[in-house]
């Protein structure tokens, strides 16, 4: 029986990618959005016609514990549990440092850490009962020591994320594997959006590759860390950003 992954910001950018490639490779996949339902549904019919495999998309706001388990609920009804979790959902509210607020801050918090804490929480259960479950965090770069100031909320979330995946490894163990992936500049259609072209160049110069990378080739490491191949590699954070100056 094929195992089932729930995708969290599944209808776009990494977390699309990331659905179209485990589909492609048999998993049933679960897209978890919030504001884009059109490209939720859109991405269903092309994973369902493409590959063959179940598919739901389904409305969640991760920050809410009630949403969440009403999701849960429904997909153990219906695809019978999440075997597999990609906590990808995230928010960046990016402004200058001085025109940040404490509500903006809480916010960031609240969908790319609480958010993930409450899928994990809820997923869990089905996990051990069938002592096999595979959790990922999409952490970043921003998260260990590369920084901006117009971004320390989301920077402040993605090392929470980091702690919290220790964490969850420690507590979920032996039967579920818990890691984080930390992507730097990742080309998606809203990544680099709102950044003026000096600005992108100065950073595209720290990178090794000297390139943006691309969300399918995230979307590949997740491929592999849920596979029996890397079922010894756990409470790991691994970093894809080009060998990004800094971020080591």
């Amino acid at each position: 029986m094929s195992k089932t992954v729930l995708i969290t910001g599944g209808a776009t950018g990494i977390g699309k990618e990331t659905a179209k490639e485990l589909g492609k490779n048999g998993y049933d996949i679960v897209i978890c959005y919030f504001h884009s339902e059109d490209k939720a549904l859109k991405l269903k019919e092309e994973i369902i016609s493409n590959y063959g495999v179940r598919c739901m998309a389904l409305k969640a706001d991760v920050s809410k514990e009630d949403e969440v388990e009403k999701m849960i609920d429904k997909i153990d009804k219906e695809m019978g549990g999440v075997d597999i979790l990609i906590n990808n959902a995230a928010i960046d509210l990016s402004n200058l440092y001085h025109l940040k607020t404490a509500e903006e801050f809480r916010k960031t918090l609240d969908v790319n850490v609480v958010g993930a804490y409450n899928c994990a929480k809820a997923v869990y259960p089905h996990m051990k009962e069938k002592e096999y479950g595979r959790i990922i965090n999409i952490s970043s770069t921003n998260g260990i020591n590369t920084y901006y100031p117009m971004s320390l909320d989301y920077d402040a979330s993605k090392a929470a994320l980091i702690s919290l995946t220790h964490n969850l490894a420690v507590q979920y163990s032996p039967y579920v594997n818990v890691n984080a992936i930390a992507p730097g500049f990742i080309g998606t259609e809203n990544e680099l959006d709102g950044y003026d072209e000096e600005f992108l160049k100065e950073e595209c110069e720290k990178i090794l590759v000297k390139r943006y990378g691309k969300p399918e080739e995230v979307a590949y490491i997740i491929r592999f860390l849920i596979s029996d191949e890397a079922s010894y590699i756990n409470n790991s954070i691994i970093r894809i950003d080009g060998g990004q100056m800094g971020s080591n």
